[in-house]
């Protein structure tokens, strides 16, 4: 069962294929979760590695160069997503962290695609 919340992660990996060694993507039904660690203002803009988030959890290591002011880190982490993902950007959806440098996002189409593609992202150092 779920709770009241539609982008409650808790429900979203229930239904997802999440291990520990894994768990900073999901596969669900219509793409991947992906936890983000961003970095806003880095020198270079750049998706790879992993990063400790602030409750110790590995995540996805995301560097924009915009500053976090009135969404414009947010808009330049789901513009960098969609492009490594070769994706639209409607493709890709904040669920949770907008004021957050921890974030959870979900980005839809194949699961086994998405997850092929943004797999080595967490192996390689940005």
């Amino acid at each position: 069962s779920s709770c009241c919340r539609a982008s409650c992660w808790s429900c979203s990996v229930r239904s997802s294929t999440l291990s520990p060694e894994r768990g900073w993507l999901a596969t669900t039904d219509d793409g991947v979760r992906l936890c983000l660690r961003v970095t806003p203002r880095a020198r270079r803009a750049a998706i790879g590695g992993l990063a400790p988030g602030r409750d110790g959890a590995p995540r996805l290591r995301v560097s924009v160069t915009a500053a976090p002011e009135d969404g414009a880190a947010n808009e330049a982490v789901m513009v960098a997503l969609a492009r490594a993902a070769h994706l639209p950007k409607s493709a890709i959806r904040l669920i949770s962290g907008a004021t957050d440098r921890d974030k959870l996002v979900a980005v839809e189409g194949a699961p086994s695609a998405l997850e092929a593609l943004f797999r080595p992202l967490g192996e390689t150092a940005p």
